[in-house]
């Protein structure tokens, strides 16, 4: 095992993110993209009309195979690693990575809140 300072992991931003919104990447088996609520608003629009809307992030998860039903995912709240350098994957880009622990069968297991949070909520 490789340890890393208590510094290093600080440096790490850890959020619970609701999934709002999740689709199959095309000409893929195993990936999806999922947007994801981690509570941040963006301003939009100018003068009188300008409003704030809820701004989503978008995260491409490797997991469709455990999935067939990824439409149920909607609403879920799970953990994800916030502060990771953008990545392109397949086309998209990927602002985030999914947490999750494998399960008896070899399938993630998602970490989720015992009630529900706030979105965007950070492990401390």
């Amino acid at each position: 095992m490789e340890y890393v300072s208590y510094e290093e992991f600080k440096k790490m931003d850890i959020r619970f993110g609701t999934i709002k919104e999740i689709e199959p990447v095309p000409d893929t088996d195993k990936l999806l993209r999922c947007q994801i609520d981690f509570g941040e608003t963006v301003e939009v629009g100018e003068g009188d009309e300008k409003k704030v809307e809820q701004k989503y992030r978008q995260i491409i998860s490797g997991i469709r195979e455990f999935f067939p039903d990824y439409e149920k995912l909607i609403g879920k709240q799970v953990l994800y690693i916030v502060n990771l350098e953008p990545r392109k994957i397949k086309g998209f880009e990927s602002n985030g990575m999914l947490m999750a622990v494998d399960g008896q069968d070899g399938s993630p297991v998602f970490i989720t809140p015992d009630t529900q949070v706030e979105a965007g909520s950070r492990v401390r």
